[in-house]
């Protein structure tokens, strides 16, 4: 065992961290002896703000106190709630104020994203997205392109990596648009695929949707609080997201939205225009805020991506992320990203001596991958479950993907240098007793 590979050198690696106070802010799983976890898996579901629980409680407050006051009178009055989420969204997204919203789930933003920007015209029908795309968004798609008459298996396209390869390359993704650009209407294309934890050069990849004339949104389920954002400036015309995994809203949170500010000026304000691109599916929450109480029939849209609300925000499970969002502006996604690349990658350090055993499959270049690693265990996928369920039983927390990958992520608000040693170490055990 090298100096560098030791529990003490994690350990001056922590003390010399400057953000290692913020772990403090967090809940922390524990073992029936009381002592923490070693949580890898805020890929899945981060971990709880402990403030959060004290302003859903004064949610609860507000309402025993004031009830349908409160949308006006609460702390934080709760017609304009979603307002709380902008900010700390549009930072951490590189979006402007108004291009960004907290609403409903990632699946539900995405429908309503699709049905703003999915136009099919004459040879110009089909999405583009790769193989292996998280379930939920190929559903999505799918029933999309089905819902406007034409067959998924026609019109829906699929990027894989070539044979003997877990992850795509940008060049394969460009030589996709060179053949098939002028039949592409849509691209739906993930900030950092689920499975393999590959990141994606999304200004590339908009640039090249861009110059075939293509619409392209992106998922940014496993993106968003996890690695650097420029959708302003890369000019993606929608991202959609959920906040439960790096954003540390809780099971179940509230999603959010982008939309590009071109996009919102070009719809007027006062009119269902059904047959622009970024046409919106209305509700009342949609609304200009001033007038939306009226009740009238006309439809007035709000400024920006708040225009796509449908209903007004739950506020319990919005006050959660508030806390979250609070503390990533005190942190500043540039100081967590910078100790996301050195937490995760010691970890592949760490692995390198079982390399014999465990493959990682996502790529070794950091700008090419979040906090997420991928691993592959030799022996089959059977193998590998029990080694994930030995892991499990020795109190790491991660997580299996079928067929095959155990997925880790060392997340920086909250894990430490040690946790990243505590889980080589344990593999590597596990790995000496498991057949």
């Amino acid at each position: 065992m090298s100096a560098d590979s030791t529990r003490e050198a994690a350990r001056a690696r922590d003390a010399a961290d400057p953000l290692r106070g913020f772990r403090e802010r967090f809940a922390l799983p524990r073992n029936e002896r009381g002592e923490p976890l070693v949580y890898l898996c805020g890929h899945s579901l981060g971990l709880m703000p402990l403030a959060a629980a004290k302003l859903v409680e004064e949610e609860l407050e507000d309402w025993a106190r004031l009830g349908v006051i409160g949308h006006e009178h609460a702390r934080r009055p709760w017609v304009p709630y979603h307002e709380n989420l902008s900010a700390g969204l549009a930072a951490l997204t590189g979006a402007h104020l108004l291009e960004v919203v907290a609403m409903n789930s990632l699946t539900v933003n995405l429908h309503l994203m699709l049905a703003s920007f999915y136009r099919p015209a004459g040879r110009r029908t089909h999405i583009l997205m790769e193989s292996g795309a998280f379930s939920s968004d190929r559903h999505a798609v799918a029933s999309q392109i089905a819902w406007r008459g034409l067959d998924p298996e026609a019109a829906l396209i699929e990027l894989a990596p070539v044979a003997g390869e877990d992850t795509l390359s940008e060049e394969a993704i460009d030589e996709c648009f060179a053949r098939h650009g002028e039949e592409i209407a849509l691209v739906l294309w993930p900030g950092v695929q689920f499975r393999t934890g590959q990141a994606f050069d999304l200004g590339r990849i908009t640039r090249a949707a861009h110059r075939h004339g293509c619409v392209v949104g992106f998922d940014l389920a496993h993106s968003i609080g996890n690695t650097l954002l420029a959708l302003h400036e890369t000019q993606a015309d929608f991202a959609v997201w959920c906040s439960y995994k790096y954003l540390n809203g809780g099971p179940g949170a509230i999603g959010g939205c982008f939309v590009h500010q071109r996009h919102a000026d070009a719809q007027p304000r006062t009119a269902h225009s059904g047959g622009l691109p970024g046409a919106r599916l209305a509700g009342w929450w949609g609304q200009e805020e001033r007038t939306r109480f009226l009740m009238e029939s006309g439809f007035r849209a709000a400024g920006g991506a708040a225009a796509w609300q449908i209903s007004n925000p739950p506020i319990l499970a919005a006050a959660a992320l508030i806390a979250s969002l609070a503390i990533f502006t005190e942190a500043r996604i540039e100081r967590l990203r910078e100790k996301s690349v050195q937490l995760t990658g010691w970890l592949e350090q760490l692995l390198h001596p079982l390399a014999e055993q465990v493959h990682v499959i996502t790529p070794r270049e950091s700008a090419r991958r979040g906090c997420q690693l991928s691993l592959r265990i030799t022996g089959g996928a059977a193998r590998g479950a029990r080694v994930f369920e030995a892991l499990s039983e020795s109190g790491v927390v991660c997580d299996w993907r079928s067929p095959d990958i155990i997925r880790v992520a060392p997340v920086p608000l909250y894990n430490r240098f040690e946790d990243v040693w505590q889980f080589a170490r344990t593999l590597g055990d596990v790995l000496r007793g498991v057949a």
